[in-house]
């Protein structure tokens, strides 16, 4: 049964596409069967992970508002073990036509029910606003995995987003947990970068990711070539850092399941 991360961040440009594909890729990279799953209208995720725009291709948008079976939409991607439901510019009008439609806020939810026991993971890149696309995805998800841009103010928008994420629990998802809070676009050599990080860790210590993704130029780049990280440059700082943040998650994974339970233990 999949574990559904949400990756989320009601403030825009900090990493959370990047955070998503990448996470996924390296998931799916370690041998875990993952899919990852375009919420934004914008669809930077599947356009990141090669898929260029194409007007006939079928999108999360028939999945949620035409009820069109997972299997026509499903697309297999050129990492092994990842699987993409893409999106496109329609899912904005998703977003409005689902304001009027019946159990509005669990249409995902039913969607990735139906398929769960394929997957080990589903990400599913969420839109930077707390919209109904944004809901399904919170309702849908077992946790919410923040990224947070290290830089003046960012604890004052995890603050909001977590009052979020408390008011759906409260009344939508009640076992929605916060997988963790990713530290991104780190820049060691600034007293900024080192001083938010100290802050976060400081005010939320175990929910903060012990992985950090740097700044770097060939994580920017990738994304513009349709690659991951780790076929863009395996190299990178950029893939060191998603590499290590997926191994965090399996890991986090299997001590939730009992899997992993002696050897977690040890280093709890």
């Amino acid at each position: 049964m999949a574990r559904i991360i949400a990756v989320a961040n009601q403030k825009g440009g900090v990493g959370k596409t990047t955070t998503a594909v990448n996470l996924a890729a390296c998931l799916a990279a370690s041998e875990q069967s993952t899919l990852l799953v375009d919420c934004d209208s914008q669809a930077n995720a599947t356009a990141a992970i090669g898929f260029p725009k194409d007007p006939s291709r079928r999108t999360l948008y028939q999945c949620l508002i035409l009820n069109e079976p997972f299997d026509k939409i499903v697309q297999k991607s050129q990492v092994d073990g990842l699987d993409v439901v893409p999106a496109d510019k329609n899912l904005a009008g998703a977003a409005v036509e689902l304001v009027v439609a019946e159990n509005r806020e669990y249409r995902l939810q039913a969607v990735l029910n139906e398929i769960r026991d394929r997957y080990k993971f589903i990400i599913v890149d969420c839109p930077p606003a707390l919209d109904l696309l944004t809901l399904n995805a919170l309702v849908s998800a077992n946790a919410v995995l923040v990224p947070i841009q290290c830089e003046y103010l960012a604890l004052e928008g995890v603050s909001e987003l977590l009052d979020t994420l408390m008011r759906i629990r409260r009344t939508l998802n009640p076992s929605l947990e916060i997988e963790g809070i990713l530290l991104t676009m780190f820049d060691e050599r600034t007293t900024l970068s080192r001083q938010v990080a100290t802050d976060l860790r400081s005010f939320f210590g175990g929910q903060v990711f012990q992985s950090v993704i740097p700044r770097n130029v060939r994580l920017a780049e990738a994304p513009s070539f349709g690659k991951p990280i780790i076929f863009y440059d395996i190299h990178s700082k950029g893939a060191e850092g998603y590499t290590q943040l997926a191994q965090e998650v399996i890991a986090n994974d299997a001590k939730r399941t009992g899997t992993g339970a002696r050897s977690a233990h040890s280093g709890a």
